[in-house]
């Protein structure tokens, strides 16, 4: 892929090109002719709202980005960059059930990327393209999974930016469910804690596989409330133990949901540590299920074939690369050598190729990813 202002174009491997061509390239594509580059991000939920008012909000943006470059560069070059864009406008996919858009013009360079995630509107009128501010743009979503253990039921909840919902189908239980399961001999027995105890394992390991399922719709971090004796019973049983980020202790059979939402407050307020805590932990998982790749290499293979679920990448990384001879394959480029086509930035190339097929990408803080060589992809399977 070739890199021109921070953006992928098709691969051209020229392996026998002079220096003077080289150099007579290098200074086309860093020509000022090539500017201004405009990116426009901003929420597209056509199926959500009314057509009407989503031309409308483009058209505002659209012509904030009009004035903008009118005022900063001459017509000749205003005008072939305004034209692709509202001839790319024209042309939205208004069918389309994502959550987002991304446009990107320059006078040799046009491209679409609808997003699957919710994003902060967003103009930038510059010298360059950045993929990586589709994600550092994107709007923050605080959503979790909250698991309630007492000695008599559990309860699941969802929250969501401030929202405690409880999940009731198939998700909520009581240990009096469990009564009639029990065997005559197991139901007769005289020791009375040791049925209880059955009938909890029971009830904590049906918990346990809604929790399961659940956890295949929401990749954030998972609570779980209860005693400590509780809690201990269940770290015994659970199948889910990696995805689980704390553990809150205390008695809770009588809180309301109110009064559980209060609880969780203080566990929530430094929510992307939370939440980076949590990203680690799913890329824990997915090694442990041989789903996961990682180092540059890697990553950009799977990402290539379309394999790519989730990628966290530490927020300083980058990579510069040329392609090899292999298919798919990339190496780091040697700070010596000046070809013009290489790739500037592997990292942004496989951002957009996880996006275009329907990933996420998390950003964590440098230093937190020295395990997986600075960058890990969770590949798609089944049952994920």
């Amino acid at each position: 892929m070739i890199f021109i202002s921070g953006l992928l174009f098709k691969t051209i491997k020229i392996k026998k090109m002079n220096i003077e061509t080289e150099a007579a390239i290098a200074d086309v594509l860093t020509s000022t002719h090539y500017l201004p580059c405009i990116s426009l991000i901003m929420p597209f939920e056509p199926k959500m709202g009314l057509k009407k008012e989503l031309t409308y909000k483009i058209k505002i943006a659209a012509d904030q980005i009009k004035k903008e470059v009118n005022e900063n560069y001459p017509p000749e070059k205003a005008t072939p960059v305004l034209n692709k864009l509202m001839k790319v406008i024209d042309g939205l996919n208004y069918n389309t059930h994502k959550k987002s858009v991304a446009i990107f013009i320059s006078p040799v360079f046009e491209k679409v990327i609808y997003l699957d995630m919710l994003v902060e509107e967003k103009v930038v009128i510059d010298e360059s393209f950045e993929i990586r501010d589709l994600i550092l743009n994107k709007k923050e979503t605080q959503q979790y999974l909250l698991v309630v253990l007492t000695g008599k039921c559990t309860k699941i909840f969802v929250g969501h930016n401030g929202d405690l919902k409880r999940v009731t189908e198939n998700f909520e239980d009581n240990i009096e469910n469990y009564i009639n399961d029990i065997s005559e001999k197991i139901a007769n027995f005289s020791d009375e804690n040791k049925r209880k105890e059955i009938l909890f394992d029971k009830l904590l390991k049906h918990t346990d596989n809604g929790l399961a399922l659940l956890m295949q719709a929401y990749q954030g971090p998972v609570f779980v409330m209860g005693t400590v004796k509780t809690i201990g019973h269940f770290k015994s049983l659970s199948k889910n133990l990696t995805r689980i980020v704390d553990y809150i202790p205390g008695s809770f059979d009588e809180k309301t949901d109110h009064e559980l939402h209060n609880i969780m407050l203080p566990y929530l307020k430094n929510w992307k540590q939370v939440q980076q805590k949590s990203v680690i932990k799913l890329l824990d998982e997915a090694m442990s299920k041989k789903k996961l790749v990682f180092g540059m290499g890697d990553v950009w293979k799977a990402a290539s074939l379309k394999q790519g679920r989730l990628l966290v990448v530490e927020k300083g990384f980058s990579f510069k690369a040329e392609h090899t001879d292999e298919n798919n394959e990339i190496r780091a480029l040697d700070n010596g050598v000046h070809d013009v086509f290489y790739i500037k930035d592997a990292v942004d190339d496989v951002i957009e190729k996880v996006l275009m097929c329907g990933g996420s990408v998390e950003f964590v803080e440098d230093g937190l990813l020295l395990d997986y060589q600075k960058i890990a992809l969770v590949e798609y399977y089944p049952n994920a």
